[in-house]
């Protein structure tokens, strides 16, 4: 089988617990190449991943014509910068959420991947999930009717100081961190941008640690977003339409668990099965790259998030 080489700007958390092992796991994935400034990070990589090549500077990475994917785990403030350095050295990229921080760097990353002739993907792992997938396909069937109001949060309560999460000039904010998975998932619902929204927010040192907001959309549905740094762990959606409703919680995990579906019919459970989301993720997105194929989750979505994401921030 074919392999796509990848190379990661960054050893972040994620690509460290999350990433970097999915890469490591997929069948049509080879881990090649790892950039960061520490040393004691480009030891810890080679020791925990064999990884062959390790760089102190992002450009080495990208100057390296091995590598056909590159993974962007970076602050995101630095999304826009390097997945479009990425792109211009002709590397697919599969960039961490917000894929910017509003829909102009969006729009330009796009066209950038458009005009080296490159992939470029928004990393929302939580859609290759079988809840994700038995959700969207509920509504889809039409059990519970027309989509009337949707409500999603997701907090927990942040124990790191300085933590980039909590730096607004590295794009620090609850909204973009958790608050963009609420975003998504509304957005795969509703297909559209709403036509306006409120919001209220609590901020601390210049960033929003918790944020929320009512969207309304033209054909009258409304959805409830909610997200935090400053609170316990929340994580749960619902869908609610003319013939019944969905309650999905752990809405954004990759773990077993059920779904319920409530209607004039009763309640039935759906059960969910274990998805390794990271994995799932990355074996698409190289699959995707080796057929020529569009991934899971397209840009003209990822463009209408970001769009979404303006409309908050300017409410807020």
């Amino acid at each position: 089988m074919q392999t796509i080489k990848w190379g990661v700007l960054g050893y972040a958390r994620i690509a460290k617990n999350s990433v970097i092992p999915a890469i490591i796991k997929s069948d049509n994935s080879t881990l090649y190449a790892v950039a960061t400034g520490s040393q004691e990070k480009q030891q810890e990589c080679r020791e925990l991943f064999q990884c062959p090549h390790l760089y102190s500077q992002y450009d080495e990475l990208l100057d390296d014509p091995e590598i056909q994917a590159v993974y962007v785990p970076l602050p995101n403030s630095l999304h826009k910068e390097w997945a479009i350095k990425a792109m211009e050295k002709g590397k697919h990229v599969l960039c961490e959420k917000p894929i910017a921080l509003n829909a102009s760097e969006c729009e330009e990353m796009i066209r950038i991947a458009e005009k080296n002739g490159v992939l470029l993907m928004e990393a929302f792992m939580y859609r290759y999930t079988d809840r994700t997938k038995k959700v969207k396909a509920i509504v889809e069937s039409g059990e519970i009717g027309e989509v009337r109001y949707i409500q999603s949060t997701f907090r927990f309560l942040l124990d790191r100081p300085n933590t980039i999460k909590v730096q607004p000039e590295l794009g620090g904010g609850s909204l973009y961190d958790v608050g963009s998975y609420p975003v998504n998932f509304v957005g795969m619902i509703m297909n559209q941008v709403p036509e306006s929204c409120v919001s209220e927010c609590v901020k601390e040192n210049g960033v929003d640690v918790m944020f929320s907001a009512l969207l309304k959309y033209s054909n009258g549905a409304i959805a409830s977003i909610s997200c935090g740094f400053n609170a316990f762990n929340q994580m749960n959606s619902e869908i609610v339409g003319t013939k019944g409703r969905i309650e999905v919680p752990d809405t954004f995990l990759g773990t077993e668990g059920s779904i319920r579906v409530i209607t004039t019919e009763g309640i039935r459970q759906v059960q969910t099965q274990e998805s390794d989301r990271y994995t799932l993720e990355v074996s698409d997105f190289a699959d995707a790259i080796l057929n020529n194929r569009q991934p899971l989750i397209g840009l003209e979505e990822t463009h209408r998030n970001m769009q979404v994401i303006d409309l908050l921030i300017k409410s807020m």
